[in-house]
């Protein structure tokens, strides 16, 4: 490329940069999900400092590898490989004959997600209102959070074990997202962004805030799960397998999307 076009070639990718972003979405890093333009991160302006929901990623010891290696279904439970992780089971030197089978109870295995989608305007948390009718200028309208919020989500059925069906989809849609997700959040009373909406002259300007949530939806699968110890063998056998369709709301960490409405008459 010849140097007096690469300047050009800068100053027209710059444009093309700026005029994506002033569309109407723009995308979370690594994801198909879009974050649209109304949504803003107020991690630092909020008033009440959420907890970083970590989610467990554990590795396997050699017990745990060798089980789970062994097992006739996948599992992915954080719980139950950090059981197989914290046993042990030495070595016999005459264990010739022996047998046994040991149950170690009920339990949700892996989650399959079918679909993950986000609704911006899952819970509104605020209204702040501006009355222009009696001036003849614009004025200006922030959002600043009224009151503390809390917003909750949750499996939309009855599930068995639900916090480890819970921990498994949550973990699902934080990898498809890219968003801090938690089953709650709170924004503190105080909060403020600073974007301004104009509210023209004889009209009502209300300025509306959601707390946004995933909805999450999939397929749990449940199984009985049997340590056989055959001399110095060691395996994990899974009967009774069942799969359960399941769905849940996790609400977006920090996250809180906007909607302005201005009009003549109240709302």
């Amino acid at each position: 490329m010849s140097k007096w076009l690469k300047p050009f070639v800068l100053v027209n990718i710059a444009i093309l940069i700026i005029s994506l972003n002033n569309g109407q979405t723009i995308f979370a890093a690594h994801s198909d999900i879009k974050v649209p333009r109304s949504a803003a991160n107020v991690t630092k302006e909020n008033t009440y400092p959420n907890p970083t929901q970590d989610l467990p990623e554990l590795q396997p010891g050699g017990l745990a590898k060798q089980l789970l290696d062994s097992s006739n279904v996948k599992i992915e439970n954080p719980n139950l490989i950090r059981m197989f992780n914290e046993s042990y089971v030495s070595k016999a030197p005459f264990a010739i004959g022996y047998n046994a089978k040991i149950f170690l109870g009920v339990w949700p295995l892996n989650y399959e997600s079918n679909e993950t989608t986000i609704n911006w305007q899952y819970k509104k948390i605020n209204t702040n209102f501006l009355d222009n009718r009696g001036e003849k200028a614009y004025r200006r309208i922030k959002y600043y959070q009224n009151s503390q919020q809390i917003v909750k989500g949750g499996l939309t059925a009855k599930v068995r074990n639900a916090d480890d069906v819970i921990n498994l989809m949550m973990h699902d849609a934080s990898e498809k997202t890219t968003l801090p997700l938690a089953f709650q959040t709170v924004v503190g009373a105080g909060t403020k962004n600073e974007r301004v909406y104009n509210v023209p002259p004889k009209q009502l300007g209300y300025l509306y805030a959601y707390a946004p949530a995933v909805n999450e939806k999939g397929k749990v699968t449940f199984g009985e799960v049997y340590l056989i110890l055959k001399g110095n063998k060691r395996t994990l056998q899974v009967k009774n397998v069942v799969s359960q369709g399941v769905g849940a709301w996790i609400p977006v960490q920090d996250y809180v999307s906007f909607g302005y409405f201005a009009s003549p008459h109240p709302r």
